[in-house]
């Protein structure tokens, strides 16, 4: 190796200004993106129509569905501000007047921008689409059990979603049947407490409601303060618990396999595919478009270009979504999928990166 760096140390500078900003930029908007999501799990939750158990583990998978989209943003903008901060100050300059072309550049983004890529791609075909089936398969699960709903044995528990308390003395090991129950609800001035020595779980058939079957017990209503009370005995008695989440997380092609999208001819299908694939091609293209964007004049304001190539991936993004609703609807043939959205932005960016290449260097440069 002749005491040389394998990496020269111009491209282990320029990679470590891409990653860290690459980096910075994925946490802001993992944490944006992941703030909506928690304020709709918690709204959940707090309706009784999600297991409070169920937090955690629906917040990271459910997160993987956004990865695919976050990620070339991410990219996109590292690449932006990273080497649009070195144009402002002037380090570009230092860079091409020793002979450093648009093309050096682009060797540490790609070294970047392919590992990004992959990794979109395998979240988006395969990741993403078993996350959606396992939040499902979960939350299916929790509609059916009394133990993931929180309802524990021994311990009072307040009533998921109503302003009452549950106390389940045994219950089962497949946490759907329990023995010696007693229910205490308050509504409108009114209570109600029911006693029952046995019963169980069920959802009626269209699986969007949930009741607890009692069996021989007592139920005692009336007005708080008033001696008037009414006590009754039944040998059967149902009390409607709040409404299940339906376990339908996502669309049911967002939760295929590529093998299933691509057997099937179905026009919603082959636009899944079609998007599925069109997420890591983006994530290149994005990058290489950001290269001669994040081009700015030295000592210019930090983000003067960063709105405007912000304004072009926002059209970009929304000419795929577009291209996709088409493929949906079967007003365009699958054959020609989102390519037509893709060529636009190739050619722009690849001209763009000719047009800074022919840009003049110090004669005499490499």
């Amino acid at each position: 190796m002749n005491g040389k760096p394998w990496w020269p140390i111009i491209d282990r500078y320029l990679m470590r200004q891409l990653v860290a900003a690459f980096v910075a930029c994925l946490l802001v908007l993992v944490l944006v993106s992941m703030g909506g999501l928690v304020a709709d799990l918690l709204s959940k939750i707090a309706r009784g129509k999600l297991p409070p158990g169920l937090l955690i583990s629906q917040l990271g998978l459910r997160a993987l569905d956004f990865l695919p989209l976050l990620l070339p943003l991410s990219l996109f903008l590292a690449v932006l501000l990273a080497y649009g901060r070195m144009y402002r100050d002037s380090e570009m300059a230092v860079l091409a007047s020793a002979g450093l072309g648009i093309r050096r550049l682009a060797r540490p983004l790609l070294w970047l921008a392919v590992p990004v890529a992959l990794m979109v791609g395998v979240t988006s075909l395969w990741l993403s689409p078993l996350a959606l089936r396992t939040s499902q398969a979960m939350i299916e699960a929790a509609n059916k059990s009394l133990l993931v709903a929180g309802l524990e044995p021994g311990r009072f528990v307040e009533m998921p979603g109503r302003n009452g308390v549950v106390y389940i003395s045994q219950m089962d090991d497949d946490g759907r049947h329990f023995r010696r129950l007693f229910v205490h609800n308050e509504r409108d001035g009114r209570i109600d407490v029911v006693t029952a020595q046995a019963g169980e779980l069920y959802q009626e058939s269209m699986g969007e409601e949930r009741y607890l079957r009692l069996i021989d017990g007592f139920r005692v209503e009336g007005a708080l303060g008033s001696d008037a009370f009414r006590m009754m005995r039944f040998a059967g008695n149902d009390i409607r618990l709040p409404d299940v989440e339906p376990g339908n997380v996502g669309r049911a092609e967002q939760r295929m396999t590529p093998r299933e999208l691509a057997q099937t001819g179905e026009p919603v299908e082959q636009a899944e595919l079609h998007w599925r694939i069109a997420t890591p091609l983006a994530t290149l293209l994005l990058a290489l478009l950001a290269l001669p964007l994040s081009h700015s004049p030295p000592r210019s304001t930090r983000y003067g270009r960063v709105m405007v190539a912000l304004l072009g991936y926002i059209v970009y993004l929304n000419m795929l979504a577009l291209g996709r609703s088409f493929l949906a609807s079967g007003t365009i043939p699958a054959w020609l999928g989102l390519w037509w959205v893709h060529l636009p932005v190739a050619l722009i960016a690849f001209w763009l990166l000719w047009r800074d290449e022919r840009l003049p260097r110090p004669r005499g440069a490499a």
